[in-house]
């Protein structure tokens, strides 16, 4: 049987978060994985959503998702996809599932006049690795990622006045 995506609903929050802890402890950052079902649930189903999410499921059964946002490319004049996760639980890897929401984000992209589809990977993820370059992912190693969070954000916002 192919693997089925569907987009993500509200009664799919606490299997979310249960596949975005898996993720997590797959990526060895199982402490920093501090989201709540409450807080998933404002920012992908609330008033004013963050970002979107989609299931996949193998002979009826969860077996991954994908969470993106949208971007924009100010040299495009175009928007964009970031793909913040992509998770297929371990035991259902192998079977295309992985490559089938790729496939379905690229298309979401698409459809919705999208310029560019990005993602980053961890050094270390050899097999997703090698999946990006056979897709031909083109490896932007050329930028820095950067990234504030807690008290850093805090003292750069209070100069905002």
């Amino acid at each position: 049987m192919p693997v089925a995506i569907r987009p993500a609903a509200r009664a799919d929050v606490p299997l979310l978060l249960d596949l975005i802890a898996r993720l997590a402890e797959y990526e060895r950052r199982a402490e920093q994985a501090v989201a709540t079902e409450e807080l998933l649930a404002e920012h992908l189903f609330g008033a004013r959503p963050a970002a979107e999410a989609v299931v996949a499921e193998l002979d009826g059964e969860p077996v991954g998702f994908a969470l993106w946002f949208t971007t924009f490319s100010t040299f495009l004049g175009l928007p964009g996809i970031w793909l913040e996760d992509l998770f297929v639980v371990p035991e259902r890897r192998r079977r295309g599932i992985g490559r089938a929401l790729l496939a379905h984000v690229a298309a979401l992209a698409l459809a919705r006049g999208c310029g560019r589809l990005e993602w980053s990977a961890l050094e270390w993820n050899e097999p997703a690795l090698a999946l990006y370059r056979q897709l031909g992912a083109r490896l932007q190693d050329e930028w820095l990622w950067h990234r504030l969070e807690a008290a850093p954000l805090e003292r750069l916002a209070a100069e905002a006045g």
